[in-house]
């Protein structure tokens, strides 16, 4: 049984599908204006963790993520630039020429840190109609109304909009600071966007209000209806689209259909920096990019992230990063020397299925795999299940587990140079011939039976 804490009735609540053994998933994707940051991938990574407790749960899934190409403005309140215009100036680019270049970043973070690739990759850009089609009946049904700048959602119209994120309007417009404008309550916010008439714009389509583009919240209500079907299982994303994106996503749907969205509301806490916020004029927002720049391997990050619950904020620093990439070194060297996979450590198992059933435990099961790794168990029982867990973690543990390290002839010509010398006391000679091993790629870890060759990470 999986427990899942639902945003939406703010408890921890038995997972029930639709459909059984069948599961919806829609995860809000990056605007790809610009590379994303560690930031956006520790949720993605939550989010492809969590798909994987569901496959290991004997449940098909199926995963949505979006490509928000147009309309997301600089500003959550419908002020501001769109996102995409802001990098075609930035970079003297198209904005198809944007979009392609930093969907490809994506994919490509993507793949090096074990993510699962979404089976559908949705663009706002492709799915114009769709957005359109949701607006028209939202205005049939009286929940819009019209500016000199847009078509807006009158959220007076909805008696329990701010369900997901516990405020009531008046409670939301109390803390707001927005500029009012045209809108009726500051709440409000912009359905379908007017194109300036002094100036075209290089994205923009005609629709029953005026030449325009979408707003950035109708997207994933058209897309994730069209490829989910409505309700669907679980929408993900991070806490910071509670109080306005998915807040807004509930909100178009229920007025358009009568209906939730989705069921269950998952979100996953923000990473900070050095104790605080990630800012670009602080300038601590790192790529995986970045990280490799600095040798740390975007499967070490994957694992950083493994060690804090989703629910709780993520500190990130040099010290914890680091600590992460020789934790998943250990792990790697270790288990290189294991026996085949055979049979199971069921105790380990049970122990490991437990924690991820209980809303995804994470430090609580990477714990079982340092126990179970520990233990005296048969190194063949515990190479079976740590594959077993890996299907979960994504941690690649099969390019390791009984992989023997293949030591060429010189480095262990080397070794053993630095063996007598050792014996012989040539203690400078030894560090000299250590030096000579790292630069063709090993290390040499001294131990009572003598010395043990790693692969240098």
């Amino acid at each position: 049984m999986i427990k899942l804490y639902n945003t939406l009735s703010r408890e921890k609540e038995e997972f029930k599908p639709t459909k059984d053994k069948e599961v919806g998933i829609y995860a809000c994707g990056p605007t790809v204006y610009f590379f994303a940051h560690i930031g956006n991938f520790r949720t993605y990574v939550f989010e492809d963790v969590l798909r994987r407790v569901l496959e290991f749960n004997g449940y098909a899934v199926k995963f949505v993520m979006n490509i928000t190409d147009v309309g997301h403005l600089t500003d959550d309140a419908d002020a501001g630039e769109d996102k995409m215009l802001l990098a075609m100036r930035r970079e003297g680019k198209s904005a198809q020429e944007i979009a392609e270049f930093y969907t490809q970043a994506f994919m490509a973070d993507v793949k090096k840190l074990n993510i699962k690739p979404a089976d559908e990759y949705p663009r706002a850009t492709d799915h114009i109609q769709e957005q359109i089609e949701l607006i028209k009946k939202l205005e049939e049904k009286g929940f819009t109304y019209q500016t000199t700048d847009g078509v807006y959602f009158d959220t007076s119209k909805l008696p329990d909009y701010g369900r997901l994120s516990g405020q009531k309007s008046e409670e939301k417009e109390a803390g707001a600071r927005v500029a009012m404008g045209e809108k009726k309550n500051p709440t409000d916010f912009a359905l379908w966007k007017f194109s300036s008439e002094s100036e075209q714009r290089l994205m923009e389509w005609e629709s029953p209000w005026g030449k325009g583009f979408p707003g950035w919240h109708i997207e994933c209500s058209a897309m994730s209806a069209k490829y989910l079907g409505i309700p669907f299982d679980i929408h993900l994303g991070g806490i910071d689209h509670v109080p306005v994106h998915h807040e807004n996503e509930i909100a178009q749907t229920q007025a358009a259909e009568g209906k939730l969205l989705a069921n269950y509301w998952v979100h996953s806490d923000f990473l900070t920096v050095d104790g605080g916020k990630m800012s670009k004029s602080l300038g601590n927002i790192y790529t995986i990019s970045d990280l490799a720049a600095k040798g740390i391997d975007p499967l070490a990050f994957r694992y950083f992230c493994l060690g804090a619950h989703y629910r709780t904020k993520l500190n990130f620093t040099t010290e914890s990063i680091n600590a992460a990439q020789n934790a998943l070194n250990n792990l790697r060297d270790a288990v290189r020397d294991w026996d085949s996979p055979s049979g199971g450590c069921a105790a380990y198992e049970q122990e490991f299925a437990a924690a991820l059933d209980d809303d995804l435990n994470l430090p609580e099961a990477l714990a079982v795999v340092w126990q179970m790794k520990d233990s005296a168990s048969a190194s063949s029982a515990k190479a079976a299940s740590l594959l077993k867990f890996d299907q979960v973690l994504g941690l690649e543990l099969d390019q390791y587990v009984a992989q023997p390290l293949a030591v060429p002839e010189d480095v262990k010509s080397l070794v053993k140079d630095r063996e007598r010398a050792r014996e012989e006391k040539d203690f400078e000679r030894a560090d000299q011939l250590r030096e000579q091993i790292e630069k063709k790629g090993f290390t040499v870890d001294d131990q009572a039976a003598g010395s043990k060759i790693n692969q240098k990470h």
